[in-house]
Formats: C-alpha cells, structure tokens, sequence
C-alpha cells in the first residue's frame, strides 16, 4: 500500500504520533537512574539545608516523603511474597529435575553466605570497629522485638492465616504459600481456577508494585534527605569505621566474590551479569527492600538467559531467604562492634556461631528494610547485651541501602550459577543482555508466567 493510499485515520495517526512526543516534558526523558542520582544529590542538599538552619518544616516533609514511598513497598509485600511464592513453586513443574534445582539453589545460597560472613568477620577483626568511637554501653537500648532461636523454630508455623499478613511475618507467609502451591499441585485439576486467580493476583500486584518503583526517585530525596537532617555527619562520623567496614565486605563481594564466582564456576563473561543485572542492584540501593525490588529482580535474571519457569521460584525464594548483606556480612561486624562497646571478648566459637547463624538464620531476615531480626538473632546466639541492637539502630539507614544491594546482587547471581551449571542457561541470551533502563521493564506479562494447566494429581 503507498503512503497516499492510507486512510484518513491513518494519516491522522501518522501526524499525531509526533506531536503526542514532543509534549512529553523534557524532564520525563530523563533516564532513570539519573533521575535516582538526581534524587540522591537532592536529599542531601535539602538535609544538610534543614539540618544546618534547623528547618523543621523541611525535616517532617522529608520524613513524610521517605516514610510513604517505604510504605507503599511494604504494603505490597505480604500478598506479593504470598502469591508469587505459590505460582513459583507450581511452575517448578515445568522444569525438569526441579528438585534437583531447588537443592542446588540452597546449596549456593549457603555457600555464598559463607564466603560472605568469613569476609566479613575478617574485616571486622583487622578494623575493630568498636574501638575510638566514645560510644558507651549506655548509649544503646533494649530494642522491642528480639529474635532468638526458639521464636524462629516455633514462629516458621503461624497460629492463625491473618496476623502473618498484618504483622508483615515474611517467613509464616512463606511457610503458608509452599504448603498452598504443594496442595495446588497435588490436587491436580481441580485446583485450575486457585491458580489462574493467583496469576491475576501477582500480575496485579507487580503493576501497582511497579508504579511504586517509579516513585523512587522522589522517595530516594525523602530518604537520603532525612537520615541527613535527622543524624547528622557527627553521628555519621562515630560510626565511620564500622559504616566503611560494611560498605567494603560488601563491595568486595560484590565485585570481587560474584565475578569470581560467575567466571570459575558459571564460566560466563562477569560484566555481562552486572550489565544485565544493574536495574535491580540499582533499585535495592535506593529502595532498601529485597521484595520490592523483586519484580525487576526477576525480569532482570530472566534477560540473564535463566529461564523464567526456574527464576520464577529462585528469585521470589532468594528475596525471602538469600541475604549476603543483611544476613551474613553485616551481623559478622555488627557482633565485633557491640562486643568491643560493651568489652566482651570474642573467641573461635563464637565466630563459628555467627558462621552458623548467618547460614541457618537468614531465613529470619524479612526482604524488607533494615536487618533487626538477623541482628537481635545473633547477640542473642552469642550471649551480647542487646542494648547492642539500640547503638546500631541510628546509622541502619544509611549502610542498609549497600547491603541490600549486595542482597538483590546475590539473588540474581545464584540462579545464573545454577542454570548455568545444569546447563539450562541460555548464553546468547546472556551474552546480549543490556543495561536497558528500567522503564523497558513496564511488561508485567513478562514477568508473570503463562496461564497454564495443573497436571493431574498422581
């Protein structure tokens, strides 16, 4: 057909496409992660403004900001853990040897947090960085809620299916979501309307999560902007050796464990992944929450070659479980810490405890904001004072956006590792994987697999 031959509408079509684009304003181009590095930049103007000229009006709005956007992550949470977790566990199906893959993916989730938390007792014992910071045990308090072992064993099983949703218990939701995809599959054909609605669902909730996401940039200037105002670069500087000491165990596995990882054991290109990966890494900085990155973290190890049926369980069960950062690095040096502040001394077992903690107890550690549990968990394993948790709770914010990175770093990274090891990578899909920016990621049906039948139970 010519160009003349096209009708009216068409033509109009034709004339109104360029106009449409040229109304969008210029700002709205602007690529997403610098809009994040504009955010960034823009927190810290405003907070050392409202810290520096004491503008309260400027510190709630700040606080405002930051609080909703954290609130908009975590109202989603619970139901997306829920549904994402059953859909992932009844597409297994469609994999073969899926126990196979489930294993092997807690078998590297373990490994990794072993290299994880031995670099980061190692840097915690040549730094101490408890030392010369003039905190004193009276500085901490007594958090609220501490995790001990015998919360952790009996807390998996909830008591009712409400309070794990209102209280946000991430691993009773998990627990309540394995055995509702278990019974789905057992049940067979029967149980074919359940999952077509929790596809719907979790395809439902991705788009809201993901006009949350778009927030970020805004939510970043709340954030950054606030722990400014409110803490100051005096307190930043008590904390100056241990917020360094987390920023380098995790940076070191980062950049240098995962691309030793990738090239020896995946024996791909290690740039590639980061290059891949990026959007997500770059989210959970800014974001501070495992789950809420989630879907981007999917999407991303799915452009990585891992093919969706398998990253549809690692990545939602590694957002859960799989915490490098919060649960093995961060807690090693956090131990050291308040055992220099409160003059305890530390021997081989306890750090072989905090080895074992940080293998077995990640679990307790909710992919959202902050790592409480996991911290209240350990002094309590190795018999510290929890007032510990009290000296630590100020400076959270501000090393929580690298070891949540390193989280969702380490998410992606396994099931790469496993595919790639039981040979279901797909390497030319990982070979051209790109650093697109996250807005070519609004597609939730991508990200959300296929409606698909229940087999028959046997």
């Amino acid at each position: 057909m010519s160009a003349n031959s096209a009708t009216p509408a068409e033509k109009a079509g034709q004339t109104e496409k360029p106009d449409s684009g040229s109304r969008i304003p210029n700002f709205l181009k602007i690529p997403f992660w610098a809009q994040i590095l504009i955010g960034l930049v823009l927190g810290v103007v405003l907070g050392w403004i409202a810290r520096s000229y004491d503008v309260s009006w400027l510190v709630t709005t700040l606080d405002k900001v930051g609080s909703t956007f954290v609130g908009l992550l975590k109202l989603a949470v619970a139901p997306l853990v829920f549904f994402a977790i059953l859909v992932s566990i009844t597409n297994l199906r469609k994999v073969n040897n899926a126990a196979r893959l489930a294993t092997r993916t807690l078998m590297w989730f373990m490994i990794t947090s072993l290299i994880a938390v031995a670099i980061g007792l190692t840097i915690g014992l040549l730094t101490n960085p408890g030392s010369g910071t003039g905190l004193t045990p009276k500085d901490g308090k007594v958090p609220e809620d501490a995790g001990s072992w015998l919360d952790f064993l009996t807390g998996i099983i909830p008591t009712d299916v409400i309070t794990p949703f209102t209280e946000l218990n991430v691993l009773q939701i998990v627990f309540m979501a394995a055995v509702a995809g278990v019974a789905v599959l057992k049940i067979g054909d029967k149980a074919q309307p359940i999952l077509e609605l929790s596809e719907s669902v979790l395809a439902l909730l991705q788009k809201a999560l993901w006009w949350v996401i778009k927030l970020s940039p805004i939510g970043t200037v709340g954030l950054i902007g606030f722990a400014i105002a409110d803490y100051g670069w005096n307190l930043i500087s008590k904390y100056a050796t241990f917020t360094a000491d987390i920023y380098i165990g995790c940076a070191l596995v980062l950049f240098g464990v995962y691309p030793l990882l990738l090239a020896l054991v995946a024996k791909v290109n290690p740039v590639q992944f980061f290059k891949g990966a990026w959007p997500a890494i770059q989210l959970a900085f800014v974001s501070r929450s495992s789950v809420g990155t989630m879907p981007v973290t999917q999407k991303v190890t799915e452009r990585l070659g891992v093919p969706k049926e398998y990253a549809s369980f690692a990545v939602p069960f590694g957002a859960t479980t799989k915490m490098d950062g919060c649960a093995a690095i961060y807690p090693a040096i956090a131990a050291i810490f308040v055992a220099q502040i409160f003059d305890v001394q530390l021997g081989v077992k306890e750090y072989l405890l905090i080895a074992f903690v940080s293998v077995v107890g990640s679990a307790a550690t909710a992919g959202l904001t902050g790592a409480t549990v996991m911290l209240t968990l350990t002094l309590s394993t190795l018999g510290l004072p929890m007032e510990g948790v009290g000296l630590l709770m100020a400076i959270d914010p501000v090393v929580d956006m690298m070891r949540t990175a390193t989280n969702v770093a380490g998410q992606a990274l396994v099931p790469v590792i496993v595919a790639a090891r039981e040979k279901i990578l797909d390497r030319e899909a990982y070979e051209n994987a790109s650093a697109s920016p996250l807005d070519d990621f609004d597609a939730v049906e991508d990200t959300v697999p296929a409606r698909s039948t229940v087999p028959a139970a046997a």
